[in-house]
């Protein structure tokens, strides 16, 4: 692969990014800090505005795994990976209406909080331990991984001193906790957005100007009429990628389950929630699902460009590794290389800003889950603010440390996005049952989550080993029916006084404007899916 690398205006645009984030991450720190309370650290208790949510929440979850890897999935498979973004706008409306009031009503800070208060302590750090081995050799490695393989692709940067340098970026954003984290992700999803569309820009002019026409109109239209495979959103069986995406699952199967319990019962996630009062959060989340209808066009029109070029003679060098084989995750780090001065300095602050949003925001939900969930209960029960947050500092730089040695194991990855998505459902079923009916069930009792908890893995792990042929969505579909059945049969056979708050029907009540904003997102969605069903 050959690199173009930075030239001076792509480092002066990169460095003005660089201390935008920095100064206003610091002028947070300072004006807004609190007494460095456990709450404010970890939650940001009261501080971040609708909006601010909003971009957290993307902050947090566009990462590497999307710029490279769903850009790599778009090379190799087209449109229909979008489903991952676009049922999650929807996917963010069920989640502000009727999981968000739960938590903000009960004064659930941490996802193991809940499964302690509702079922027992076994079940919730049974959990709280699954989830920060989740983090910390899926989440963080993969986004450490994907971000130095761009930075190696682009500007020749050495892989390992990427890593090592992401990393040392993204502790550096965590030392606010999450107010900073907050409201430097404002930032970093402006630039993220503007960047990621300067990509688009360059990669539909190409297509454009490759077939002899002008404008990313036309590179458009040429991609859909060059590559008519790779705009289908809903694959038949028999498609060489349908056991990533296997047909109408993706539409009203176990994809519900695979969004519900990232958007809903997920700790980096629902995170940026959980200091706000109910209408600010359900704002932010809207908010949220209108900018998730925009990243397709961001990483995924990038990758099937890419493609198109490369099955018409460009790229063949670029697109291939040492020994000739091509990867399809080094569809967007070309692009990126082949942008003008200072365009590319803006994509490439872009990527980092992606990928150093997600890192800080997934470390610090290991601090948290760390710090209250483990430490305050089994290593110091009387800690007082400063010494969980410190704790919970401590946890950032273990973790942290243990990604950068673990990431570059993944260098044998064809497409890493599905990796992330396929080794997380291992936990998904049984974690998403346990919310699910543990909310919605009072006689859910805590002996029937226990056997889910220890279920899930083993049962996903004989799927894949006995059934390899079966889609990983279907898996996951299959796996959380069998623990479902399993959490009602247990818990028919004995009652159980749980310790949850009731759930009181109004928290379910929005607001007219959520209604006109959920609405919009619906139509918006039902007219993508017809148009490339």
């Amino acid at each position: 692969m050959h690199s173009t690398g930075l030239h001076l205006l792509d480092y002066v645009v990169f460095a003005l990014y660089f201390l935008a984030v920095s100064a206003y991450g610091y002028w947070i720190y300072r004006k807004k800090q609190s007494g460095g309370s456990a709450g404010d650290y970890f939650l940001a208790e009261g501080s971040l505005s609708y909006w601010a949510i909003g971009a957290s929440l993307i902050a947090s979850n566009i990462s590497a795994e999307h710029f490279i890897g769903m850009s790599g999935s778009g090379f190799a498979i087209g449109l229909a990976i979008s489903t991952y973004e676009w049922m999650s706008a929807a996917t963010l409306l069920v989640v502000a209406v009727f999981f968000v009031p739960v938590y903000l009503k009960n004064r659930i800070y941490t996802m193991p909080q809940f499964l302690r208060e509702r079922y027992s302590p076994l079940v919730a750090t049974l959990m709280a331990v699954f989830w920060l081995l989740a983090y910390v050799f899926v989440n963080l490695t993969s986004i450490l991984y994907l971000g130095a393989l761009a930075l190696e692709l682009t500007v020749g940067l050495d892989f390992h001193a990427a890593i090592f340098g992401l990393a040392i970026f993204a502790v550096f954003i965590t030392i606010g906790g999450m107010r900073v984290i907050g409201y430097t992700d404002v930032v970093q999803v402006a630039v993220l957005v503007l960047g990621g569309l300067a990509t688009v820009y360059l990669a539909l002019d190409m297509v454009a100007e490759h077939f002899g026409a002008s404008g990313i109109w036309a590179g458009l239209s040429l991609l859909r009429e060059k590559a008519p495979s790779h705009f289908h959103m809903i694959l038949p069986k028999g498609h060489p990628y349908y056991k990533d995406l296997p047909g109408l699952t993706v539409l009203i199967g176990a994809m519900w389950i695979n969004n519900l319990n990232y958007w809903g019962c997920n700790q980096y996630i629902i995170q940026r929630t959980l200091g706000a009062d109910l209408p600010t959060a359900r704002k932010g989340i809207l908010f949220a699902a209108f900018l998730k209808l925009l990243i397709p066009v961001i990483v995924v029109l990038p990758g099937i460009s890419a493609f198109v070029l490369y099955s018409n003679g460009m790229f063949q060098t670029e697109m291939a590794d040492a020994t000739g084989t091509v990867k399809p995750d080094f569809a967007y780090p070309t692009l990126l290389g082949l942008l003008p001065m200072g365009m590319k300095g803006l994509a490439f602050a872009a990527l980092i800003a992606a990928v150093v949003a997600s890192l800080a925001g997934k470390a610090n939900s290991v601090a948290t889950i760390f710090s209250l969930d483990i430490y305050k209960r089994y290593f110091n029960k009387n800690a007082s603010d400063a010494t969980l947050v410190r704790a919970g500092k401590i946890a950032i730089a273990v973790c942290m440390l243990i990604a950068v040695l673990v990431a570059p194991q993944l260098r044998s990855l064809e497409q890493t996005y599905q990796f992330i998505q396929e080794y997380m459902s291992f936990i998904t079923p049984g974690a998403f049952a346990i919310f699910l009916l543990g909310m919605f069930w009072g006689r859910t009792t805590a002996v029937a989550a226990l056997v889910a908890a220890v279920l899930t893995i083993p049962l996903s792990a004989a799927f894949k080993l006995w059934a390899p042929e079966i889609p990983f969505l279907d898996r996951l579909g299959w796996v959380f029916a069998i623990i479902v059945v399993l959490m009602v049969m247990i818990s028919l056979t004995k009652k159980e006084k749980s310790d949850m708050v009731e759930i009181d029907s109004k928290w379910f009540r929005v607001e007219p404007s959520f209604v006109v904003g959920g609405v919009i997102i619906c139509g918006i969605l039902a007219a993508l899916y017809t148009v490339f069903w």
